[in-house]
Order: C-alpha cells, then sequence, then structure tokens
C-alpha cells in the first residue's frame, strides 16, 4: 500500500469481512492498490474456499440465516442447560421472583412473611400476604419473570429463571442481525459478535439468575436496533424531499430549512423500546435521553450532507420537536401501561395516599385524579431511595472499576466438604457473575481504541457503538458513592461486543489485501475466538454453580479482589 493511499476506513476493512456476500465494490480501491504491492499475491485459499462455499444464492441464504440461528441456538443451550440448579432463590432472586409471584396472583408486588425464603425453597409459596409491597422498581421485568411462574409454576426453580434466559437467547440472536446490519449487511461479523455474546460468561449469568437487568439491555438493544435503521430511513427521505421541492420550485435553495419528518416509523419504534426499557428499571430512562440527543445530531449531519443551508437549526429548531413527540410521548405511556396491576387494584403501596386526610394536593393541582397524586408520591419516594442507597455490601464495585471488571458479583456460593458429598476434601459451588476476561478485557481496550478513531477519523459507526456504552455506563458515574455492582454492565455489554467486533474487522481486513496481510489478519482472529472459546470453557462452573474442588475454583482467582 503506497505512502499516498487514503486511511483504512472501518467501511472498507468491514466490507473485506463480508467475503462472497459482498456485490458492491469499494469506492478507493483503484486509489489503494497503486503501490509497490499491486501485483503482490492477493486473498487466501480460505477466502477462495469461502467464495465457492456461498456461490449459490440457496448457499447465500442458507448462511444468511443460520449463521444467527446457530450462535442463537448455542446460546440456547448455554443459558438453560440445568437452569433449574440451584433449587435455591439467589442473590436478588428473593425480591423478584417472589415479586413476580404476587404480581401474578395479586396484580401488585405483595408482602411476605420473615422466613418466606427457606419455605420457598421448599414449595410452599402460598403465604404471601395481603398488603402491597414497597418495591423500588417498575413492574415489567418482574412480569417476564411471572411469565416462567405462570407455565411451570412456583415451585419449579426452572420456571423461576427461565422468561430471564429467553430474554438472553433472544439478545444473541439480536446483536447477531444488528450487527449484521451495522457493518454493511456482514453475516461474518455478526455471527462473530453473536458468538461473543453467547460465550461470554457475564451474559450467560445474568440470563440464568431471575433478576432484571437482563430485560433491560434487551429492550435497550431493540431500540439502538431501531436507531440505526431509522438513521437510513431518515437519510433517504431528506434527500428524497430536497429533491422534490426543488423541482417542484426550480429554486435550488427552495429546501434551505429542511422537511420536518412527521413518519418515522423506527423512530416510533425506539422511543417504544427504551420505554420498555425503562418499565423494567428506571436506568432505561438514560437510553431515551442519550438517543434523543443523538438523533438530533444525526439530523444535523443528515441535513449538511443532503445541502440543507440552515442545517443545524433545522434540525434542532424544526426536526427536533417533532423527534421529540415521535420518541417521548411513546415512552412514557408504555411506562404507565407497565403500571396497569397498581392502578387497577386498591392493595398497591401507596396505592390510596392521596385519599388520606392532608395528603391531597391543593391550589392549581387539585384537578390531578387522586390515583395519579398517589402514584406522583410513590414515584418521587422510590426516586429518593435509588439515589440514597448507600448500604454497603462485599460485592458493590465502583462504576469507575466496571471496564476493567474488578469487583464480579458473586450471586451463590456454597462451600461442601466430603459429609457433604465433595469428593476432595472441600469443594465450592458458585455462581459468579465474571465476564469471560478474554472478551471483556479486549471489549474494553477496543472501548478505548474506538474513543481515539471517532476523534480522529469521525466515523458513524463507531459513533453510534459509542453513544450505546456511553447511554448505559456515564450516567452510572455520577452515583459512585451509590452502592452499585458490576452485574449493571449488562446493559451495555451488547456495545462492549459490537466495538470488539468493529476491530475484529479492522484486524481482518480485505479479502483482497496481499496474501500475507491477509492470513495473518485471519490468524489473528481465529486465534482470539479459540483462546476465548477455551476460557469460556475453564470459567463454565463458575457461571453454572457446578461443584468443583476449592483448589480450582482458587484457579480462577485471577485477580485478588475476584474472591
Amino acid at each position: 500500500m503506497s505512502v499516498d493511499a487514503p486511511r483504512p476506513a472501518i467501511d472498507d476493512l468491514i466490507d473485506g469481512a463480508r467475503g462472497a456476500e459482498n456485490t458492491d465494490g469499494l469506492d478507493d480501491r483503484d486509489q489503494r492498490d497503486t503501490g509497490p504491492e499491486h501485483d503482490e499475491l492477493r486473498g487466501t485459499r480460505l477466502d477462495a474456499w469461502w467464495g465457492r462455499m456461498l456461490s449459490t444464492p440457496q448457499r447465500l441464504r442458507l448462511w444468511y440465516w443460520g449463521g444467527p440461528l446457530a450462535v442463537t441456538l448455542l446460546a440456547a443451550v448455554l443459558r438453560l442447560w440445568n437452569l433449574g440448579h440451584p433449587h435455591s432463590l439467589v442473590f436478588d432472586e428473593t425480591f423478584y421472583v417472589k415479586d413476580a409471584y404476587t404480581l401474578l396472583r395479586n396484580g401488585v408486588e405483595s408482602t411476605w412473611p420473615d422466613d418466606a425464603d427457606a419455605q420457598f425453597n421448599a414449595g410452599n409459596t402460598d403465604i404471601y400476604n395481603s398488603d402491597g409491597s414497597y418495591v423500588v422498581h417498575p413492574p415489567l421485568g418482574k412480569w417476564i419473570i411471572a411469565l416462567g411462574l405462570a407455565v411451570f409454576g412456583a415451585g419449579d426453580s426452572f420456571g423461576w429463571r427461565i422468561g430471564t434466559a429467553v430474554v438472553g437467547i433472544l439478545a444473541v440472536f439480536l446483536i447477531t442481525v444488528i450487527a449484521r446490519k451495522l457493518f454493511r449487511g456482514s453475516t461474518l461479523l455478526g455471527v462473530i459478535a453473536g458468538f461473543l455474546f453467547a460465550i461470554d460468561g457475564h451474559a450467560i449469568v445474568m440470563s440464568r439468575v431471575a433478576i432484571l437487568d437482563n430485560s433491560i439491555m434487551f429492550f435497550a438493544l431493540l431500540g439502538f436496533g431501531a436507531i440505526l435503521l431509522d438513521r437510513e430511513w431518515n437519510e433517504k427521505r431528506i434527500a428524497l424531499w430536497l429533491q422534490q421541492k426543488r423541482e417542484r420550485t426550480g429554486d435550488p435553495d427552495a429546501g434551505s430549512w429542511g422537511p420536518a419528518l412527521w413518519w418515522r416509523p423506527w423512530l416510533l419504534a425506539a422511543g417504544l423500546a427504551f420505554g420498555l426499557a425503562a418499565s423494567v428499571k428506571w436506568s432505561g430512562l438514560y437510553f431515551l435521553a442519550g438517543f434523543g440527543l443523538y438523533v438530533i445530531v444525526v439530523d444535523m449531519l443528515a441535513r449538511r450532507r443532503a445541502g440543507v443551508t440552515f442545517w443545524a437549526s433545522s434540525a434542532v429548531l424544526k426536526q427536533g420537536p417533532v423527534s421529540f413527540l415521535l420518541m417521548v410521548p411513546i415512552a412514557v405511556v408504555t411506562y404507565f401501561v407497565a403500571w396497569t396491576g397498581w392502578f387497577v387494584t386498591a392493595t398497591g403501596y401507596y396505592r390510596n395516599w392521596a385519599d388520606e386526610p392532608g395528603n391531597a394536593w391543593t391550589g392549581a393541582l387539585a384537578w390531578v385524579p387522586r390515583s395519579l397524586q398517589s402514584f406522583w408520591h410513590y414515584e418521587a419516594a422510590a426516586y429518593q431511595w435509588n439515589i440514597s442507597l448507600a448500604t454497603p455490601h462485599p460485592y458493590q464495585a465502583n462504576p469507575f472499576t466496571w471496564l476493567f471488571m474488578i469487583r464480579p458479583t458473586s450471586m451463590y456460593y456454597l462451600g461442601t466438604t466430603a459429609e457433604n458429598g465433595c469428593p476432595t476434601d472441600s469443594c465450592s459451588d458458585a455462581i459468579t457473575s465474571i465476564g469471560n476476561p478474554i472478551i471483556w478485557w479486549a471489549a474494553a481496550a477496543a472501548l478505548f481504541y474506538l474513543v481515539y478513531r471517532l476523534a480522529r477519523y469521525r466515523e458513524w459507526r463507531v459513533g453510534l457503538i459509542l453513544m450505546g456504552v456511553a447511554a448505559g455506563y456515564l450516567p452510572w458515574l455520577l452515583y459512585s458513592g451509590r452502592t452499585v455492582f458490576q452485574f449493571y454492565t449488562i446493559a451495555f455489554e451488547p456495545y462492549l461486543i459490537l466495538a470488539l467486533t468493529a476491530v475484529l474487522a479492522l484486524i481482518l481486513g480485505q479479502r483482497d489485501d496481499v496474501t500475507w496481510r491477509r492470513q495473518r489478519g485471519i490468524g489473528v482472529v481465529a486465534v482470539f475466538l479459540a483462546v476465548a472459546v477455551l476460557v469460556s470453557i475453564f470459567f463454565w462452573p463458575l457461571w453454572t454453580g457446578e461443584r468443583i474442588p476449592f483448589w480450582y475454583w482458587q484457579l480462577h482467582i485471577w485477580l485478588p479482589s475476584w474472591r
């Protein structure tokens, strides 16, 4: 490659990963291949073989759907195998499984007696009270858990977790098809992203334990995919509107302010998805806010490229309010719908607060229905609880350390001896939400590299990936004094995986690179994936609660803080 060749854009290098799938050439191919290497042997035998394998439309279609379905099947096996073990409420399952069961029975979360866990584990599940329980998270995630209880019964620990597991399996398929769309139709890169997500331990554990954060991740990822689709939709319609406007008027400046596009279905879908995320936990609102700002910036750049004269002000003042009305109201309505059980019953916590003497609003707000007054009071109290939570916990993790996985969360640990069935002197049964270290640390390194790449090259794919991480991660830095945990990172882990996939695409290079360079890229990526698989096999017992000798458990403590 000559010294005057254009820089290798991610767009170009992604194209190389597509192999025989590619149908469009690279715009700067001729300029790029003008150096003394131009006559060198290009590509590899693997590229040629892959091209023959996908040489017919039928094989292309098989790969197009077979690849994503294969990694989804792998994810299903890893998430469903022995899912009912242990038959014991672990970590925050003590809250969410029991809340889900009373949602199913009473329509709202209800209180339980003090010794409820032991009885629930033993199958004595109908011991809840009729009083509403003070819960600080919205109901949607618990309704997802409740679906499993409705099908399998509250006495079946598989039923406790199947709802969360299904969400995690679907998320693997979703990240695969999103990555394919993001990376210019490369099924290979989509499959790599899905494969990494399927075998990562943090994603596996968060799919095998019935808590809420996996559902936030899934709905936020749906919203991310909708934003990706809206970007292309929006650009095409701005260009079409300007063309038609200028053709009608004959004035090249007729579209100086550009259109206000009301029909943006993918933006509506994004608002719905982020509303669903917020209906699981309030932290889902950060995705709505972050991508709401992102949409305005993307509108600015799209209008500038299309030739709109006042591209910045039109995006903010003309399209901005429209985008707000497309995204926010549907998210708000979705949030209220999630609380239907609270509104239609009389036993929810604070349900009748406004009916008590001296509590009802007066003055200009006296007209507000009492149920909404009570709901607002409940939300305000829950918000205050959430921002002030500072109870020390042995597995709390400062968010500044999350990217480095310093303090993963132990969900379950049982030490046993020979008297309890251990084949050695002492054994460990552990479930720890520790990611595959090779995948996690490589993804963190990729993230920092993409920050540099965005600052230098301003590639839109990089910007979109980083926006996903920022929306899920940066707000938590404001709450570093609050009791928070490493497992919250599942909300933005898909974007770490996409960041890693983007860097792997750069390493792979292009299918018509000189042979030695292409071989090196394929070799590096193949070795990385192979090592990641071996590390996942090694850590598998710590993700599933398998009984292992204590000395073998100790081999997994790569950092002292992992104990």
